[in-house]
């Protein structure tokens, strides 16, 4: 029984690659724009920071012009109350109380 032997000429070329049209733009570009939207958020992000900063820096200073308001203030509501509880005590009592039991 004689061998089976290829055709004279070959055998045609097998196509084991698809020819499909690429769709998209190329991987590069694809790169180079996430680069931008990642290197807009951090140029966002600083700014953020920055003006966190300057608010946190801006309060402090607030703070620091406003306490002797907010400590007048505190005092002058500390003698309202002493006279009112004075003004309390006398109308309860009769009279003032001494700290002390005795004279001596």
């Amino acid at each position: 029984m004689p061998q089976d032997l290829p055709p004279t000429g070959g055998y045609e070329a097998v196509q084991y690659r698809r020819n499909l049209p690429t769709r998209g733009f190329r991987p590069v570009w694809y790169l180079v724009g996430v680069g931008l939207i990642m290197g807009y958020g951090w140029r966002q992000l600083f700014k953020g920071q920055r003006e966190r900063i300057e608010l946190s820096r801006e309060k402090m200073w607030a703070r620091i012009h406003l306490t002797p308001v907010m400590q007048a203030e505190e005092d002058r509501d500390q003698v309202r109350r002493y006279y009112a509880d004075l003004a309390r005590e006398k109308e309860l009592l009769g009279s003032q109380s001494k700290p002390y039991n005795s004279d001596r």
